[in-house]
């Protein structure tokens, strides 16, 4: 039997991930609440949202007590891995070097992250030698 990856999380779904990746398991009140736009969205339009993304392996639901608990079901790193492979691949021809570039001239970077980029320039210089 093949395992396969869940699919690509809508913007909404991916939203959900963040609170659920940064604040833990919760139930949908607790997921409505810390969303960005929490207020806006109905209690019903989340508890939707979460029941799609069990289906689609996104998220687990821990249905041991009376109010049902989600939680991720797929790592941070592994869902932003595949969205950036996914824009080098469609926007940037898999040039990796365009999209660091595009990057820094619609957001430039702080001098931290100059420095944080500089040392992993040089780790990965240093890998290849």
């Amino acid at each position: 039997m093949t395992k396969t990856r869940p699919p690509r999380p809508t913007t909404a779904e991916l939203e959900i991930l963040r609170v659920l990746w940064r604040r833990g398991p919760g139930t949908v009140r607790d997921v409505q609440d810390a969303l960005p736009r929490g207020g806006q969205l109905a209690y019903t339009t989340v508890l939707k949202l979460l029941q799609i993304m069990v289906d689609k392996r996104l998220v687990a639901r821990d249905v041991s007590a009376r109010t049902h608990v989600y939680r991720a079901a797929v790592p941070e790193s592994g869902v932003k891995r595949r969205l950036v492979k996914d824009l080098l691949d469609r926007a940037f021809d898999g040039s990796a070097m365009g999209l660091v570039m595009q990057a820094l001239s619609a957001n430039p970077a702080t001098p931290d992250e100059l420095r944080q980029l500089r040392a992993l320039l040089d780790d990965m210089e240093g890998e290849r030698s």
